[in-house]
């Protein structure tokens, strides 16, 4: 994945609707994430290392693969409102793998794995209400490199007015 993005000052008004989407969700809350950054290409969403530490002092896995998961769910929603699309969206599989222990604050990135398959996933979504688009997702560490990395399928489903 290419280098971390640069945070955001302020929060466009999408960016605050899906930062109160996330807390609305008790699980979510809970693991006190915040939209950091998005550049209409990724999204970045960071984590406090303390309220996610397991048994050896570093990150819990089962958080790096969840603020991954709700980083790319985040991206797909996004992008799904700026084309004025409405629709439901659902993580349909994840592959994760875990790299390597992370002693610091989480920062998840998520960006299509496919940039030239958003175009297709819009017009399928308009044409039969239901499509599915691959995705990409990691947590660096500090030093660079990355603790995991996800490879998930979401599937978006229209919603019917």
């Amino acid at each position: 994945m290419p280098s971390p993005l640069a945070h955001n000052a302020g929060m466009s008004p999408a960016l605050e609707r899906l930062n109160c989407h996330y807390q609305m969700m008790p699980p979510v809350k809970a693991m006190r994430l915040r939209v950091a950054a998005f550049d209409g290409e990724r999204l970045c969403l960071h984590a406090p290392l303390a309220c996610h530490v397991n048994d050896k002092g570093c990150a819990f896995g089962g958080s790096l693969g969840s603020l991954m998961t709700l980083a790319a769910w985040g991206l797909v929603s996004l992008r799904l409102e700026a084309e004025d699309l409405a629709a439901e969206v659902y993580v349909a599989d994840t592959q994760v793998r875990y790299l390597a222990p992370l002693y610091a604050d989480l920062e998840a990135e998520a960006q299509l794995a496919e940039p030239q398959a958003w175009t297709g996933f819009v017009q399928t979504l308009r044409s039969r209400g239901r499509a599915r688009l691959q995705l990409a997702a990691c947590i660096r560490l500090p030093e660079g490199g990355a603790a995991a990395e996800c490879s998930a399928r979401y599937v978006a489903i229209a919603r019917r007015a």
